[in-house]
């Protein structure tokens, strides 16, 4: 998917000043104390309701209350629904590449349904005022059944090159996770809004270049083919390599920012959603590759 809508959403909610039910401030414009009770302004307690030295002692002797406790989003919650939106990808995926294996025919229709129907999910998913976890998980179905189906296709034209871009793909995963942790790879608001028109861009080219493909022109790889469509992967690859370290960066701004957990189940989509790109990518370039031998 070259451009993620999830991450927008997300990234302009913390840039106005935090998400829904967070960041509350006492008057005076001081924040809350994170764990300890807040105080209604103009309260005062009776007779009766008054509290003893004590009790307030053990009030605010308590540990503040954590991420958990205060329903706000955790590094785990993002990891957990990650790798459960990921297992269902590659569940369906497994289970179309064995469907599809000695029926090459139904191949391009599961390809194009997967692939428009998980492009058009992505947009209702991302501009969506509401987290839908029905939806993620129907674009996880519909992911899975485009990737079984491409990756079957390849692996029997091309032998070997799934094995291949999996490889890549972890990675790459792993070398843009350390690189952005280290501080190598930098992302910048003005380098977001280059990645997005250059993804936008990208994901127009896509489009034309598979209308191309089918009519018949530029041959079997439409306008990908030749040392264009080398030239035209490697970026396809970097720009997929650069969505990752823009995923990580807006996963860590959530989670600082006090997002609510619900948005775990975003969070995730939009990961995965990009894995799945760069894997598309690098499997392309390797057929390429391999077909230009």
């Amino acid at each position: 998917m070259a451009v993620n809508p999830v991450f927008n959403r997300i990234d302009r909610e913390s840039a106005q000043g935090g998400y829904a039910g967070f960041g509350s401030q006492q008057p005076g414009g001081y924040p809350a104390p994170q764990g300890q009770p807040t105080i209604p302004a103009g309260y005062q307690p009776g007779p009766s309701e008054s509290m003893s030295d004590r009790q307030l002692e053990d009030m605010y002797d308590q540990a503040p209350a954590g991420p958990a406790q205060t329903g706000r989003l955790t590094l785990d919650d993002v990891v957990v629904k990650s790798l459960m939106i990921f297992g269902v990808v590659l569940a369906v995926a497994a289970a179309t590449w064995m469907y599809v294996g000695p029926r090459p025919e139904v191949a391009m229709p599961i390809w194009l349904l997967g692939m428009f129907g998980s492009l058009g999910l992505s947009f209702a998913i991302g501009f969506s005022k509401k987290v839908n976890v029905g939806l993620i998980m129907a674009h996880a179905v519909l992911q899975g059944l485009f990737l079984g189906a491409v990756s079957v296709t390849f692996n029997y034209l091309y032998d070997g090159v799934v094995t291949t871009a999996v490889v890549a793909t972890m990675a790459t995963f792993v070398g843009m996770f350390i690189g952005w942790k280290a501080g190598f790879i930098k992302v910048t608001s003005k380098s977001r809004r280059i990645f997005g028109m250059a993804a936008m861009g990208y994901m127009v080219f896509l489009l034309v270049n598979i209308g191309a493909s089918l009519l018949g022109f530029g041959g079997e790889w439409g306008i990908y083919s030749g040392p264009l469509g080398i030239l035209v992967s490697l970026l396809g690859v970097g720009l997929a390599s650069y969505s990752l370290a823009i995923d990580f960066d807006s996963i860590d701004r959530a989670v600082r920012g006090g997002a609510p957990e619900k948005y775990s189940w975003l969070l995730g989509h939009g990961l995965v959603a990009s894995l799945v790109w760069l894997y598309i990518e690098f499997l392309r370039l390797f057929s390429i590759l391999q077909s230009s031998d």
